[in-house]
């Protein structure tokens, strides 16, 4: 029987080393994607201005995500996009470009962080703020999850913009992810400059085509 996935709880202000005004939470979307850049974003919320909804981000339709989305940058205290491009992707490999969207991220928050929740186990690695990494997060913190939101919604939008251009891919239903459809479509069509070409389907239809 497969094993259930354990949800941890959510973050209180006691389980928190910092208690001021400037808290950012960081996330990032498009690890696992075979196409385009990873993103990430950064958002330090208005205590003063809480906003519902935000801690079942995965759960969300399109519509609820993007009105989230216009909610949070229209009420944050600070926001701010980041991003690594293929070409980094391909360099560094995906857990280093993500970590490198994120620093971007939190580097353009105006005001700047004081203290900075990321998703995940690790911060990035030059990061000088104080920080938390939170596995699960997006779903422990509204802060995460605001970014977890703000960089769905824009990859999204990449990926939309990606198939105005492309639509032979389907990249407005599978976002650029391995699925059937998107796997059928480059053995069909062959690979957009936007592919990733470290990662192992694109790998192996370079072998097998030259």
């Amino acid at each position: 029987m497969a094993s259930q996935k354990i949800l941890l709880p959510a973050l209180t202000a006691q389980d928190l080393p910092y208690s001021g005004r400037w808290l950012a939470g960081v996330d990032e979307v498009g690890r696992g994607p075979l196409i385009g850049s990873v993103v990430a974003a950064a958002v330090i919320l208005d205590p003063d201005q809480p906003i519902d909804g935000l801690m079942d981000s995965k759960k969300l339709s399109e519509k609820k995500r993007e009105r989230l989305a216009e909610q949070i940058r229209e009420q944050s205290l600070a926001w701010a996009l980041g991003e690594a491009s293929v070409a980094e992707i391909d360099q560094l490999n995906i857990l280093h470009a993500s970590l490198l969207a994120m620093q971007r991220a939190i580097d353009q928050l105006d005001p700047a962080a004081e203290f900075v929740l990321v998703d995940g186990n690790r911060l990035p690695p030059h990061m000088t703020q104080a920080g938390l990494a939170v596995v699960q997060g997006d779903a422990r913190h509204a802060a995460i999850s605001a970014a977890s939101i703000l960089a769905k919604v824009y990859r999204d939008q990449q990926m939309l913009a990606l198939h105005q251009q492309h639509p032979d891919y389907g990249l407005d239903r599978h976002k650029g992810y391995p699925t059937a459809v998107h796997l059928a479509a480059i053995e069909q069509h062959g690979l957009l400059d936007a592919h990733r070409r470290s990662f192992g389907p694109v790998k192996r239809w370079l072998a097998a085509h030259g």
